[in-house]
């Protein structure tokens, strides 16, 4: 009973998350702005989750972890910003698969970070993925800027990767409290850059941007993250690594229903590749390990 509720939360955060591109998308401001609020607000949510349920964060913990969460937080920030341009400048649904290369940024750079060796079924499952990222490419994309918003989708994909990894350094914190601390340091960062180093004032979101801006806030950070750290504690790795599937996969649904958006043929083809190709790696490096145990 226990496992299906944590299923119930999980499959939630998941189709919350895959369908973040539709809001922002109908967001009217600068991404950098949206991430400012979106950090803020989610950090808040999260801030009277832990307040509300009686939890707390070690000072000390925090402090020995804390080059870290600052290099994660600024990351975060400009992993959210890019991505949010991406959606701007190509379709959702490519913005989406690109981010999903990630995975390949983290297994390119695990045997320099963490002595971790370079296995077959790692190699496949690059190859599968960039395979299916140049059909996406070939394809082409509609609308003014889409080559701009798939480096875009890149560039968010190589940081989303690093937070990944950065992540795998932190020790002692639970995926909540880490991502707590990170939303607030990503906030403050964010905030300090929107004013002093961009150009013009941060924009307050008015009538439809507003709804929207905190529904991204609470809805899709503070509740998303919350009902998806805490199934993690009832529910197996491999079960959170399928399930993690429904995000891209639910995000091209919701592009195509409510922004009518298509892939073509090859664009499909590339799709299957790139979340096949991810998929395939890390189920078969789990499976690898339990033999190998």
């Amino acid at each position: 009973m226990e496992n299906m509720k944590a299923e119930v939360k999980l499959i939630l955060a998941m189709l919350i998350f895959g369908s973040i591109g539709i809001f922002v998308k109908h967001i009217n401001l600068p991404s950098l702005d949206i991430v400012v609020l979106r950090t803020l607000i989610g950090s808040a949510f999260l801030g009277l989750v832990f307040f509300f349920t009686n939890q707390s964060i070690e000072s000390k913990v925090i402090l020995k972890n804390l080059p870290l969460l600052i290099c994660a937080g600024l990351v975060l920030g400009g992993n959210w910003v890019f991505l949010f341009e991406a959606y701007r400048y190509t379709s959702v649904s490519i913005a989406t698969l690109l981010y999903y290369t990630a995975p390949v940024v983290v297994f390119l750079l695990s045997p320099l970070i963490f002595k971790e060796k370079m296995t077959l079924y790692k190699t496949l499952g690059i190859i599968i993925t960039v395979v299916g990222m140049l059909i996406i490419n070939s394809g082409g994309v509609n609308g003014k800027g889409g080559n701009l918003g798939m480096l875009y989708g890149l560039i968010s994909a190589l940081l989303y990767g690093l937070i990944m990894i950065i992540n795998k350094l932190i020790k002692d914190l639970s995926g909540l409290e880490s991502t707590f601390i990170q939303l607030l340091i990503a906030g403050v960062i964010m905030l300090s850059y929107a004013l002093i180093l961009a150009k013009g004032p941060l924009q307050l979101p008015r009538g439809l941007d507003l709804i929207l801006v905190t529904i991204v806030g609470v809805v899709h950070t503070g509740l998303a993250c919350y009902l998806y750290f805490s199934s993690m504690k009832e529910l197996a790795g491999q079960t959170i690594a399928i399930m993690s599937y429904i995000d891209p996969a639910s995000a091209l649904i919701f592009s195509a229903i409510f922004l009518q958006e298509r892939l073509s043929i090859y664009q499909i083809i590339g799709a299957f590749m790139i979340l096949g190709g991810t998929a395939f790696s890390q189920k078969m490096e789990k499976k690898r390990a339990y033999i190998s145990s």
